[in-house]
């Protein structure tokens, strides 16, 4: 009865809760790169058109709309993403960052940065 009443107040969470207090259920560190303007209004992996301005990312394995919290762990900047594409495919990168998620952890100018990816 306890649990049932807990999933129902969960239920009525607001889609934009706050992503900081979520428990992440994997964490992954590695390189991050982002891409921008020549793919903007092209199709994703996942078949909608990518905005660049969007917080979204590109991931080789993890599942279309996963949240994932990136952290730069250079300047602890953090935003989260959803996954709607693949990749990267240079290197060892885990993770391509939308323009718009590179520019809230703050790793335009330096185009690749260390992150902390934690899978929410």
């Amino acid at each position: 009865m306890l649990t049932a009443s807990i999933l129902a107040l969960g239920a009525g969470l607001p889609a934009h809760a706050n992503d900081d207090k979520i428990e992440a259920l994997q964490t992954i560190t590695g390189s991050a790169s982002w891409y921008g303007g020549q793919f903007h209004g092209r199709k994703t992996a996942n078949g909608e058109r990518y905005d660049m301005n969007e917080l979204t990312a590109a991931h080789k394995t993890l599942p279309f709309g996963t949240k994932v919290r990136v952290t730069n762990e250079r300047n602890g900047r953090a935003v989260v993403v959803r996954i709607n594409d693949r990749g990267p495919f240079v290197g060892k990168r885990v993770i391509d960052l939308s323009r718009g998620a590179a520019q809230a952890v703050g790793m335009i100018s330096q185009g690749v940065a260390q992150v902390k990816l934690e899978v929410l």
